[in-house]
């Protein structure tokens, strides 16, 4: 009798387990569909929104309210309570939200059961996840809460539970690469440059530490190779990120030395900032020329 009781206790674990299991699958395809729905122009309803609070599984609250907020307008996703680096568990569930998200665009998507089970069975990288995060937070800034204006915002990376230079390089880059966007077309695109209205944007760049974009310095830290663009291999992260980070210091500084009366802000910019750090400058795919007669120039 007794080992008849310990086999259907057994067994009643195991089939809440499963069960457990399959509600967390599902609220996260939710989420995953929902954020695809949701994450660039397109404005949750009432009603679709209220749906989210119908999710099941409590250990995904965290996630749930940060997938809210990347697919509202005028979002709070600068607040301190996201920007800080939610905990390991949180990070995995939320980087398979944009794993679904993705794989429901492809022509012919794997079942996304298959791709939790896959993603949960794996060591995915740790700078990947923070990457991950990172990336989806500071697109729901750009997407989300328009028009584009950072100037009121100071980042103090210190306070957002990232533990060495490694972690709060990605969150500047980042952030970063979400502000090079919004220049790149005034000094790309229009036939000739608009100088003007690229200076009026940088000056909506938010700072760090109390401090101009630019006089952030701490990019020093060990490199890594994670999968950055879907349909290619892993790649070094610093030769992608802080070539796109030179890019728009270049820009800045092309922009600066339009007019005699930016003299001194330029020269603020190129010795503040590590474009007069000549270990750099082979990140750059464009601009490596340009810096190096820069940094010849600014020799001391």
């Amino acid at each position: 009798m007794r080992k008849v009781l310990c086999i259907l206790l057994l067994s009643t674990i195991t089939l809440n387990i499963y069960s457990q299991s399959l509600d967390l699958n599902e609220d996260l395809i939710e989420l995953g569909k929902y954020y695809r729905n949701y994450m660039f122009r397109n404005n949750p309803s009432p009603e679709t929104f209220e749906k989210l609070n119908n999710l099941r599984v409590d250990e995904l609250n965290p996630t749930i309210e940060f997938i809210k907020q990347t697919v509202i307008s005028h979002n709070d996703l600068t607040d301190e309570k996201y920007l800080k680096l939610p905990n390991a568990k949180t990070l995995k569930y939320i980087y398979i939200v944009r794993e679904i998200n993705l794989n429901i665009r492809e022509e012919n998507p794997v079942d996304n059961q298959e791709l939790i089970a896959n993603i949960l069975g794996s060591d995915v990288n740790y700078n990947s996840l923070i990457d991950n995060y990172y990336d989806m937070l500071f697109s729901g800034i750009g997407n989300k809460n328009q028009p584009f204006d950072l100037s009121d915002i100071n980042f103090e990376i210190d306070k957002y539970n990232l533990s060495n230079d490694t972690e709060k390089g990605i969150f500047f880059l980042k952030a970063m690469s979400l502000c090079g966007m919004t220049i790149w077309g005034y000094m790309n695109i229009a036939k000739p440059p608009n100088y003007k209205a690229a200076l009026e944007m940088i000056s909506k760049f938010p700072k760090f530490n109390s401090q101009p974009y630019y006089q952030y310095l701490d990019l020093n830290f060990p490199d890594f190779e994670i999968k950055i663009l879907r349909d290619e291999e892993e790649m070094s992260y610093k030769s992608y990120y802080i070539d796109k980070y030179l890019n728009t210091l270049i820009y800045h500084y092309i922009c600066l030395n339009d007019k005699k009366k930016y003299n001194e802000q330029k020269m603020d910019l190129v010795l503040g900032s590590i474009l007069k750090e000549k270990q750099y400058y082979k990140y750059s795919k464009n601009y490596r020329s340009v810096l190096e007669k820069m940094f010849r120039s600014t020799e001391y």
